[in-house]
């Protein structure tokens, strides 16, 4: 018997997650004390479900469990939108960013066998708007409410991208003070945007052995040592040795500055601590920065991420670290397939197959017809 045979799409979907450990969490936190039926699990599952689903409030999550695959999962047929809304608010995000950390963790074992090379880590932030009169706790502005999901984003090839660390904030949160939570590992390459300029810190990160690539503002303060020579074909500029930063606040080690081209034309200014590649690999990393770019599209336009199921800041951490549950999840099966097909498709490949044998959402990744 075929090995996927067993589980349904949907079972094959979320049996990454380690429910072991996460029970016995859930018994240390006494999460499901005075429970009944929509114990952890289940509200997991129906919550992922929900994001696959894009489903758009309780009561449609609650009307959701006519479908007997569903009852079959769970374990009930039935349950009322106040009690999904309780739990939603009862479950201790430390739980789902557990679940999180360890899906990465087996993403990243799937990495090391596939990549040699160092890998590339994108750090940037998305602000998730709110409405001020509901989501009060995240004040940011006087008219505007909102929370900060910064990111650190894994680039392993075009195809297949996965985040690697999340931390959630109030909007009001600058970027640059999150560096020292997502740059920690010296065997990675760094990548991020002007919002992270902060000299001081870049002398830090060259003297603790961290590589990083950034843009750099273009009124930026600069003092050229030495130019290094291109090729007449390269799409890089000119390509130097600089010290950066007015003789009030300069820093005291040497950068390298490219000067590049972007697709629209736009001069754009590259600043990295690397002497040790070429002028157009540096160029190449800083491309790939697009890749976060569309990471956030996709969060925000495919699972359940602009709108919330609840209004305290509890159910607004969990809703947003299940929708980064979704997305490894996805990656999982990808990189388990050996697949190059686009996470949206496999998306759909799944909605379309939720309750059938696994084998039958398995098979299409490989394009075999399925009996």
């Amino acid at each position: 018997m075929d090995k996927h045979t067993l589980f349904s799409s949907f079972g094959k979907w979320i049996s990454p997650i380690n429910f072991q450990q996460l029970q016995e969490q859930v018994t240390n936190l006494r999460q499901d004390a005075y429970t009944k039926k929509l114990t952890t699990e289940a509200y997991i599952k129906l919550f992922l479900l929900a994001h696959l689903q894009e489903t758009d409030s309780l009561a449609a999550i609650s009307d959701g469990l006519l479908d007997e695959g569903l009852q079959q999962e769970v374990g009930f047929q039935a349950i009322s939108s106040s009690q999904l809304s309780r739990k939603h608010r009862a479950i201790d995000p430390t739980l789902l960013s557990t679940i999180f950390v360890d899906l990465v963790q087996r993403i990243r074992y799937f990495h090391r066998q596939s990549f040699a090379r160092m890998p590339l880590k994108i750090i940037d932030s998305s602000t998730i708007p709110l409405d001020l009169t509901r989501y009060k706790w995240a004040e940011f502005r006087k008219t505007k409410a909102g929370v900060k999901l910064h990111l650190r984003l894994v680039y392993m090839d075009r195809h297949t991208t996965y985040p690697d660390k999340a931390v959630l904030t109030p909007a009001k949160e600058h970027d640059r003070g999150q560096l020292e939570v997502l740059v920690d590992d010296k065997e990675a390459m760094y990548v991020f945007d002007r919002g992270y300029i902060d000299y001081e810190r870049f002398d830090r990160m060259t003297d603790d052995g961290y590589f990083f690539v950034s843009r750099l503002r273009k009124n930026a303060f600069v003092r050229v040592l030495e130019s290094f020579s291109l090729t007449d074909d390269s799409p890089v500029l000119s390509d130097q040795m600089v010290v950066i930063g007015s003789p009030q606040n300069r820093t005291e080690n040497v950068f390298r500055l490219l000067k590049v081209d972007d697709t629209k034309g736009n001069q754009l200014l590259l600043i990295t601590n690397r002497f040790d590649i070429s002028a157009e690999e540096i160029a190449d990393i800083y491309r790939d920065r697009w890749a976060v770019e569309l990471f956030f599209k996709w969060l925000k336009q495919h699972v359940k991420i602009k709108a919330f199921y609840g209004f305290d800041e509890t159910a607004v951490h969990n809703q947003i670290f299940l929708a980064l549950i979704v997305y490894c999840l996805h990656v999982l099966i990808q990189l388990e397939t050996n697949s190059k097909k686009r996470i949206l498709q496999i998306s759909r490949w799944l909605k379309a197959a939720l309750w059938k044998p696994s084998r039958v959402w398995i098979r299409r990744f490989d394009n075999r017809s399925v009996p």
